[in-house]
């Protein structure tokens, strides 16, 4: 994969109107948590891949959610700008990737995510997807919550692998002073010594009472958090076998969605290899997922 080029632009244009797919994820969104409202999933590739593999895991995914009666949104990211080397294939770039995953969107006829790295990254990337990501490092980047929150568009802040759930307040009144109306926390594991990331089950509950208090559902992070940072030297390694153990504790927990990265040949991935789960596998996850939220 190419190296991306320019991944930035000045253009401050408020994003454009709502896409005719926003309206799913606006529903979920206007429903009050509980059995009413259905696990939401974001899955896809982590970094934009070839037209085909996109295709194939967009498609795949759509269908899955579409028979367990799931609302889905497509993520794939146009650019990573936090990878553990500087050699490490980053993505197609913003324009270009803007222009994929908007495609995708509607392809698939679901609602779109990527993550903005920088503030002028929100105006354009509003304009192409329905929902946009803070990165986890980034949570905590006051311009950047208020760029994306200006653009009326919903925003995912994930949880710095530095914080305390309690933390979170704080960027979550960023984005409501800065005029967003629809927010959802992540939780993507918390840094625990070297190499190594811990899910803390009852930090898990606080983040969703705090993400209630304003209104604002939680996500869970499934395949970021069996990560092991910097484990691979040059690259991240993990532990993708404890994903669906991981996500089914989440459910349990009560999150009412659940971020998911997945590949058809996750070792052919170009990011996050150490942690996408096999495209083949998502059916199992999302079924059992089902079967927990039902048993609760």
């Amino acid at each position: 994969m190419s190296q991306p080029t320019t991944t930035t632009t000045a253009t401050t244009a408020p994003a454009s109107a709502p896409s005719r797919h926003a309206a799913a994820l606006d529903a979920w969104f206007a429903t009050a948590p509980g059995p009413k409202r259905p696990l939401l999933v974001i899955a896809g590739p982590c970094v934009l891949e070839d037209d085909a593999t996109n295709i194939l895991i967009g498609e795949t995914v759509a269908a899955i959610c579409a028979d367990l009666k799931l609302p889905y949104v497509f993520k794939a990211s146009f650019d990573k700008a936090n990878r553990s080397s500087i050699k490490s294939p980053r993505g197609p770039g913003l324009k270009k990737g803007l222009d994929l995953i908007a495609a995708m969107r509607d392809r698939l006829g679901v609602p779109a995510t990527t993550d903005i790295h920088d503030p002028r990254q929100a105006a354009p990337a509003a304009a192409a997807v329905d929902l946009l990501q803070i990165p986890a490092f980034l949570c905590r980047q006051t311009d950047l919550l208020a760029a994306a929150a200006e653009t009326g568009r919903a925003v995912n802040v994930k949880k710095g692998q530095f914080m305390s759930p309690a933390e979170m307040r704080n960027a979550l009144e960023k984005l409501r002073e800065g005029g967003a109306t629809r927010t959802m926390l992540t939780e993507r594991g918390t840094s625990f010594g070297y190499n190594r990331l811990i899910t803390d089950v009852i930090g898990l509950a606080d983040l969703i009472d705090i993400g209630r208090e304003f209104g604002a559902p939680t996500c869970f992070d499934a395949t970021h958090s069996t990560q092991l940072p910097g484990a691979e030297k040059t690259s991240t390694g993990g532990r993708p076998d404890r994903c669906a153990q991981l996500a089914r504790a989440a459910v349990a927990v009560g999150v009412d969605a659940l971020f998911l990265e997945c590949h058809p040949e996750p070792k052919r991935s170009s990011s996050d290899a150490g942690t996408i789960q096999p495209l083949d596998a998502v059916r199992g996850i999302l079924e059992s997922l089902v079967r927990v939220r039902a048993a609760l």
